[in-house]
């Protein structure tokens, strides 16, 4: 149907839109990006078409007009794919599909064929199935598209919709299937999770903006091997090792998938199992790429996906990373001034380290501390925020009380000091 070679590298035009609430810059900002994942998905990028409307038109996406012309510069320029920067409906794409006779996809889809290039564990495949089914579902129909071209009538409709009925269970079965096998996971993980803790060893998790730095990080402080790449999504499968800090204290750190603008919703719902890392971690460690000229939407990026997890609140160490690839130094000063409990490093020389190892240090200074809390079960959001930010001991329910023993970050401890037990300063473990 699309004209397309076997083995021949894809030839990719973007198309953007410029609509309200989107300024030329934060466009081109978003297609550099796109071009980048592009490429890392392994396509040549060979034009970016662009187009101001209020908002996306319902057939096309961009208007009827500019889809003629892109449908005609495919034609010029043998162009085999044509990535939008949103995501698309299933009519939008079926019809410039339609018009163009080119593959269509949009971000979603692109950063799902990243993640299955780049899955290597189990549980790595089957969230990127599941990911791209739930996706695939509700546009099953263009891959049916074809029996638009028959005449119709007799001996035409109901074979092509039992068909497509047939396509539309067997895919809800394999979802059901890989809910419950990534429920397994979860399940497996928590058991680990749970053996850590066992341990009392704070866990710290690393995140930040794709190609920040994480991996770098973790193999410079645990010494594992872990892929660290210059590209987009280098490693997806989350990765905990052991590290010693300097005062003897012990740490897990746990690496995760990067986060990205625009990440998709099915990405953060598939890769629950993987993300469940940050939210039950002690700490943070927001791994910047101070070296990114859009390094201040990248951390807003990030802090956004955290709140979606529901781990916002969580005591956290920025790490600003790649300063040796900054000139301007000022800015680095600029940066630690602006957000407290933030360190400048880099990862792939060492500049910095001791400082962080430091500060690291210093976060973690009261980790061994815990103070016990008697609260009232009207408190629910207070009872809500121990849970998300600090790590509970022990949980008692008594009438109208809630007992808790738990370690909370300074932040938090600050607020709880009116709920404290009489007899219970916070004691080491």
């Amino acid at each position: 149907m699309f004209d397309t070679k076997p083995h021949q590298k894809e030839k990719a035009l973007l198309i953007g839109l410029e609509r309200d609430g989107v300024s030329k810059w934060d466009l081109r900002e978003s297609l550099d990006e796109l071009a980048e994942l592009a490429s890392s998905a392994g396509a040549e990028v060979v034009g970016t078409v662009t187009q101001r409307l209020d908002q996306p038109t319902a057939p096309f996406y961009i208007g009827k007009g500019k889809a003629e012309h892109v449908a005609e510069q495919c034609r010029r320029d043998d162009v085999t794919s044509v990535i939008f920067d949103d995501e698309l409906s299933p009519a939008q794409g079926r019809n410039l599909e339609k018009l163009t006779s080119r593959k269509i996809l949009d971000r979603t889809q692109l950063i799902l064929d990243i993640f299955a290039q780049r899955a290597r564990s189990r549980e790595g495949r089957l969230q990127i199935e599941l990911a791209q089914l739930q996706y695939l579902l509700p546009r099953l129909t263009r891959m049916w598209n074809h029996l638009s071209r028959q005449s119709g009538g007799i001996g035409t409709r109901g074979p092509g919709e039992t068909q497509l009925e047939v396509d539309r269970r067997r895919v809800q079965e394999r979802i059901a299937k890989l809910e419950r096998d990534l429920a397994e996971v979860r399940k497996h993980r928590l058991i680990q999770r749970e053996g850590r803790r066992r341990h009392h060893w704070p866990v710290a998790s690393l995140v930040g903006y794709t190609n920040a730095g994480k991996s770098t990080l973790l193999n410079k402080l645990t010494g594992a091997d872990v892929l660290a790449a210059d590209k987009l999504f280098a490693t997806l499968d989350p990765t905990t090792r052991q590290f010693v800090l300097p005062n003897k204290q012990k740490v897990l750190l746990t690496d995760t998938v990067g986060f990205i603008k625009k990440l998709p919703h099915t990405v953060i719902e598939s890769f629950k199992a993987t993300l469940e890392e940050v939210h039950e971690a002690d700490l943070l460690i927001h791994v910047v790429d101070l070296s990114h000229p859009n390094f201040e939407e990248q951390i807003a990026a990030v802090n956004a996906v955290v709140r979606e997890l529901d781990a916002h609140g969580k005591q956290t160490l920025t790490v600003f990373n790649k300063v040796d690839a900054v000139e301007n130094r000022e800015l680095i000063r600029t940066q630690l001034s602006a957000i407290p409990n933030s360190v400048a490093i880099s990862a792939r020389t060492g500049e910095g380290m001791a400082e962080m190892l430091a500060e690291l240090e210093h976060q973690l200074s009261a980790w061994r501390l815990r103070a016990a809390y008697r609260i009232p079960a009207r408190q629910s959001a207070l009872i809500a925020e121990i849970h998300r930010v600090g790590h509970v001991l022990e949980l008692r329910y008594e009438e109208d009380v809630v007992h808790i023993r738990a370690h909370v970050p300074p932040e938090l401890e600050g607020r709880l000091t009116s709920y404290a037990e009489a007899d219970s300063a916070p004691q080491p473990d």
